[in-house]
């Protein structure tokens, strides 16, 4: 009988849980700063914000291209190696965005650079957020795995909450002509040092002991992609359907927020972007109980639970943002932040439930950026059209209601996943 690995130390889960700040914050200021953006790279005017969410949609692509290259990595030659990779090139990708030229200065080849850079970040993104979660799932006490794996979720709010914070500090600082000229780079210079920071702590961690075992039992996948297809298709559609649900709630009911605020209300641009400060918050505090939830009563009743209210609330909550007043816009952000983040909660160790070790992150590169590429990336521009085009503020809500309407039958089938 072999001996089971050396538990994962302390240290090594906290690298890897904070990882997620980095990656959530370049990736979530690119539609904070979207109204600024739309200036600065493309021109102005009335299409400039559809320009500026249309090539976030494009570059979201390509998650599902990194994660698919990134899990065969982490599969094939361990956990750590690939996301010290993923974080390098994240880093590199923070840096290039910071110096880029403007439009002013080159015209519209500086939109096409920011596409370029952001299909980039895209593609380290894709396999990041789930090779995190599933080091930590690998890693944590097998009673505490909800909780422990869903810290990726708050954490990764945690990097949006730093990026809301600092573009709605650098917004109301500056004035509008010194944020056009440079002020717009302060927030991805800081990322960028972030990541740096996060690349040479991240060089400490240990393996996964999930991959250690596969190394001494001489299981590791030689074509973990191949393999994953072939055995386990029913999870990787499984695992599709619970992350639809988390990608149109979050990048719906979160990201695409203070851009919904400044078109369909009254709500100022520093204005929404406070309001999304608050929602993060709210979502930092909710997401660790939610995991914990999830371990005392299974991740099946949290989920069904979650899409139940997420068919039921954000019609309200869309319609409430554009016609109430201060607080009743702030009380409705909040609704709908808690929301995805309860469900991103327990999103992440209910899809890296779904595979056995042995190609987990493939099987994640298959069925949850898939997923995210669908429901996530041009879900904002989507949104932004719908209200445009019907008038019908709720419009948004509809979308997040439609999703989790489509994806409750499969939640209702779901094989409990917690350990006993």
């Amino acid at each position: 009988m072999t001996n089971p690995p050396p538990a994962t130390p302390t240290r090594s889960m906290i690298v890897a849980g904070l990882s997620t700040v980095v990656e959530w914050y370049d990736f979530t200021l690119y539609l904070y700063l979207a109204t600024v953006l739309s200036r600065v790279f493309f021109g102005g005017g009335d299409n400039a914000l559809l320009a500026t969410l249309a090539g976030f949609a494009v570059s979201y692509l390509m998650r599902p291209l990194g994660a698919l290259c990134f899990g065969h990595f982490g599969d094939r030659f361990g956990r750590r190696y690939m996301l010290l990779a993923s974080m390098a090139l994240m880093t590199l990708a923070m840096l290039a965005t910071a110096l880029l030229p403007t439009f002013d200065s080159i015209g519209a080849t500086a939109g096409v650079l920011l596409l370029l850079l952001r299909c980039v970040m895209a593609f380290s993104v894709g396999g990041e957020y789930t090779g995190v979660v599933a080091y930590l799932l690998e890693s944590a006490p097998i009673r505490r795995r909800g909780l422990v794996t869903s810290l990726a979720s708050a954490a990764s709010e945690v990097g949006a909450l730093l990026a809301v914070a600092l573009s709605a500090l650098t917004v109301a600082l500056l004035s509008s002509a010194q944020l056009d000229g440079w002020g717009w780079r302060i927030p991805f210079f800081i990322g960028a040092a972030l990541a740096g920071a996060i690349l040479l702590a991240r060089s400490t961690m240990h393996e996964s002991p999930e991959f250690e075992r596969q190394v001494a039992a001489g299981t590791v996948p030689t074509s973990p992609i191949r393999d994953t297809w072939r055995y386990h298709r029913g999870a990787v559609a499984r695992t599709f359907a619970i992350s639809a649900l988390g990608s149109i709630t979050y990048y719906v009911g979160i990201t695409y927020v203070p851009a919904f605020l400044g078109s369909a209300s009254d709500v100022g641009e520093s204005q929404a972007l406070w309001l999304s400060t608050i929602a993060a918050v709210a979502v930092i505090g909710v997401t660790p109980l939610v995991g914990a939830l999830s371990d005392k009563v299974g991740r099946r009743p949290v989920l069904i639970g979650l899409a139940l209210l997420s068919a039921l609330l954000p019609l309200t909550m869309f319609g409430v943002m554009a016609t109430g007043s201060a607080v009743q816009i702030a009380l409705a952000a909040v609704v709908l932040a808690c929301l995805a983040g309860g469900v991103s909660a327990v999103a992440a160790p209910a899809t890296a439930e779904q595979f056995p070790g042995e190609g987990r992150l493939s099987g994640l590169a298959l069925g949850v950026t898939m997923a995210t590429a669908f429901f996530g990336g041009a879900t904002p521009l989507l949104a932004e059209l719908l209200v445009r085009h019907t008038g019908w503020a709720a419009a948004p809500g509809a979308m997040i209601a439609a999703v989790a309407l489509l994806v409750l039958p499969v939640l209702w089938g779901l094989r409990e996943t917690r350990p006993r």
